[in-house]
């Protein structure tokens, strides 16, 4: 076998072995490095999922109570929800899904006190900070990164200082280029973003899904429009992609 056909041969076998990879598999090639400690659910644990509309995803807002499906709506949230309640039956969880469509971080501060503090979460789950990008391209928002940064610190700290035990997930937004609403005029500032939501997860002792690796990762198992249809909301498929990836933070 010549030199050419050997690298042939070797990037067929490693494509091949990308499109046979499980879920658990994306996730893992793309968490490498130090894995932090994995949240432990305590019995009679709150759980409380916020964000966006990759939160959100329809959910009822008139059914305030925990563990409704229709309250959790129908991405992520719902399925890592879910899979908890299947495998916690002992520990009398209660989750809360208080995505809203649309928001950016000030928007979460100006309704935290109900969404957040008032529901005395154990565990908090935040995905924040598409729209604080997306929505300066149509000039409806003037924010920029550090903007973004500052207000997520304050949010993040109000919440600190008053729940000290708190143990806190925080998402990677991401987008997936070539889909719809995501093209190269996005880089290099949403990066800008994606790093300074690292930047919180290291200051706050939070665990960090990095969400916009693995959404990379599993686009080299099948086309990107099948994990997202405009390269900012999740399918079927990517909801469930990053229902595993939430779901390898806890045991």
């Amino acid at each position: 076998m010549n030199t050419s056909d050997r690298r042939s041969f070797l990037r067929n076998v490693s494509l091949g072995s990308l499109a046979a990879l499980s879920l658990p598999q994306i996730v893992a090639a793309a968490t490498t490095g130090p894995k932090p400690a994995k949240i432990q659910l305590k019995k009679d644990a709150v759980i409380l999922f916020q964000g966006d509309s990759i939160t959100d995803v329809g959910r009822k807002r008139d059914a305030p109570g925990p563990n409704n499906g229709s309250a959790l709506g129908g991405g992520y949230a719902f399925l890592a929800a879910s899979e908890l309640l299947w495998q916690h039956p002992d520990k009398n969880l209660s989750i809360y899904n208080r995505g809203i469509s649309g928001n950016k971080v000030y928007q979460l501060a100006e309704r935290w006190e109900a969404d957040c503090l008032d529901l005395k979460p154990n565990v908090l789950s935040i995905l924040i900070g598409v729209n604080d990008y997306w929505h300066t391209l149509s000039g409806k928002y003037d924010g920029t990164s550090k903007v973004y940064r500052n207000d997520y610190d304050k949010l993040l700290d109000r919440t600190r200082q008053q729940f000290p035990d708190i143990q806190l997930i925080i998402g990677e937004p991401f987008a997936i280029k070539g889909v719809k609403a995501v093209d190269d005029s996005w880089y290099p500032t949403f990066n800008e973003y994606r790093a300074a939501a690292k930047e919180m997860a290291d200051k706050y002792k939070a665990t960090f899904i990095p969400y916009q690796a693995i959404f990379d990762k599993a686009i080299q198992s099948a086309p990107a429009a099948y994990w997202t249809g405009d390269g900012v909301h999740p399918s079927l498929a990517g909801a469930r992609l990053m229902a595993q990836a939430w779901l390898e933070c806890v045991k």
